[in-house]
């Protein structure tokens, strides 16, 4: 008898992702648990701004892969009853004392996910010359100056509960600790809270998970409670920062903390079929997004994204990345394994925020400062390691990013927020989810499930298997194509989330795939 095997599929079920529906606030994150900080803040009288905030923090000790203190980001904020989107940018920059010459070649390619020419000891990658300024605690601190109702504490009081509780040791945190395992180890700490006995913890076979301790990390959040975020750059967590940076050879300094600074910027806007699509702009994916919906202008819309639709889509991905990587210089690694989180957030008022931020790859540097407990980004890798490319690294500069969250505004009044992590394959799914809404007129729960394409550069495709069979055979006859599941691991989308308010009704939606992820809404 003669068997051919079918192509090996993991996951023999289907996903399906709850929505939540309500007439206030709505809170949508990659951690429940961090989606319920922020409805919480709502429900103790603070604005959409306070939960997002409050919900950022909280992530840093349930999501410590993708984001934290030791990161970067954008925000957009459309507030109830102002005309615009308001950016606040507190993206990459590199430390005043970053050498290039730091940063020696190889003559090799990396082998592993990355593209960029090899680094010698991958000092790009991970360890303390990787790191970017960390500017997180600065957005957050810029954005709750300017429209923050609550005090500072108050938002702060869910992270510091979550940090003594500790991250929860499931299968989810096994594989993604064990992911980053043969790097975490060559970092003391790191390796002292992620790899007791010097392995990932194995989730228990039966009964209930037990909880990281994230070393100094709940009095770092403590602390800051009592002095203020700006305390991560003036005071004394600035210095712990500092004094464990220059113990392992970092340059970051004393000056580099002291001047990052977020700052506000008007949204960049593009009319897109009868509505005003709100982005951030410069550095990010902006540029490419409109490029993209530029191509698309021209695209035949009918009732549901048929094979001439991918196909166009498909073609106007590619050639946008085409332009942006010759034209904006190649600033991310092709296939890197870029973590990143993105939370959305809607208050009773109709102010709505889409927050990205991000460590850059999982886990970041792989650098916990035993001071602080904070992990530190790794975002010296953004740069080309090469010399006189238009991202290469020096000192002080500002990469490009493929971070994309983005607000669509009906008339002046904000309808849909949305944004995703997956590094390059950001664009794509932010794009997708926004069509299928707007375009073909889904439900936020109908959207976050219909099978979507990636594209991430201006060569092939990756298609996910559940689209019908003539779509994906166009896919084909059109370019190299991949046809993908879209699951936990490996992951071949990225993970997008929405929220959609309409006639006082706001419903949001997250990652179908992500098994952390959950929109909440307030009672």
């Amino acid at each position: 008898m003669d068997f051919a095997p079918s192509p090996h599929v993991t996951q023999h079920w289907q996903l399906g992702k709850a929505s939540a529906t309500g007439q206030r606030g709505i809170v949508v994150a990659q951690v429940r648990s961090a989606a319920e900080a922020g409805v919480a803040v709502l429900d103790a009288g603070g604005n959409a701004i306070d939960a997002a905030i409050a919900t950022a923090l909280a992530l840093a000790a349930v999501e410590p892969w993708n984001s934290g203190l030791g990161g970067i980001g954008f925000a957009l904020v459309h507030r109830a009853g102002q005309a615009r989107a308001d950016v606040v940018d507190f993206g990459p920059v590199a430390p005043a004392g970053l050498n290039p010459s730091s940063f020696k070649l190889t003559g090799r390619m990396k082998q592993d996910l990355f593209a960029w020419p090899e680094v010698e000891g991958d000092a790009n990658i991970h360890g303390p010359l990787s790191f970017a300024i960390p500017s997180s605690a600065a957005g957050y601190a810029h954005m709750h100056k300017q429209w923050g109702k609550l005090p500072m504490r108050d938002l702060l009081a869910p992270a510091i509960a979550l940090a003594k509780r500790g991250l929860p040791q499931d299968w989810y945190t096994t594989l993604k600790v064990g992911a980053s395992a043969s790097v975490l180890r060559l970092y003391d700490e790191s390796a002292r809270i992620y790899l007791p006995n010097g392995l990932p913890p194995v989730a228990p076979y039966q009964g209930t998970p037990g909880f990281f301790r994230l070393g100094n990390l709940p009095a770092t959040l403590e602390h800051l409670a009592k002095a203020g975020l700006r305390d991560v750059y003036e005071g004394d967590i600035a210095a712990s920062i500092v004094a464990d940076t220059k113990n392992l050879g970092g340059v970051l300094s004393r000056g580099d903390l002291a001047g990052c600074q977020a700052r506000t910027l008007p949204a960049t806007e593009y009319r897109w079929r009868g509505r005003t699509l709100e982005l951030t702009g410069g550095l990010t994916a902006a540029p490419t997004m409109m490029r993209v919906l530029d191509q698309m202008a021209s695209a035949h819309f009918g009732k549901e994204p048929d094979a001439a639709w991918y196909v166009a889509f498909a073609r106007a991905m590619k050639n946008a990345y085409a332009e942006r990587l010759s034209g904006l210089g190649d600033a991310d690694p092709l296939a890197a394994e870029t973590c990143t989180t993105h939370l959305t957030v809607c208050d009773a008022e109709g102010t709505m925020v889409a927050m990205t931020t991000t460590l850059l790859s999982s886990m970041g540097s792989r650098v916990v400062l035993p001071g602080s407990g904070i992990l530190m980004n790794n975002g010296v890798m953004w740069f080309d390691p090469r010399p006189d490319q238009p991202n290469s690294i020096a000192p002080g500069k500002r990469p490009l990013t493929n971070m994309s969250p983005i607000i669509l505004r009906d008339g002046d009044r904000p309808w849909l927020a949305a944004g995703a992590s997956g590094g390059r394959r950001i664009l794509a799914a932010v794009a997708q989810m926004m069509t299928f809404i707007a375009d073909f007129g889904m439900t936020p729960e109908q959207a976050a499930h219909y099978p979507r394409i990636d594209v991430s550069g201006p060569d092939g495709i990756s298609a996910d298997r559940r689209l019908p069979p003539d779509v994906l055979a166009a896919l084909s006859a059109d370019g190299p194509t991949e046809v993908v599941e879209h699951g936990v691991m490996p992951i071949n989308f990225a993970c997008p989330n929405v929220i959609v308010q309409s006639d006082g009704t706001r419903t949001g939606i997250s990652d179908a795939a992500s098994p952390w992820s959950a929109a909440v809404a307030q009672a």
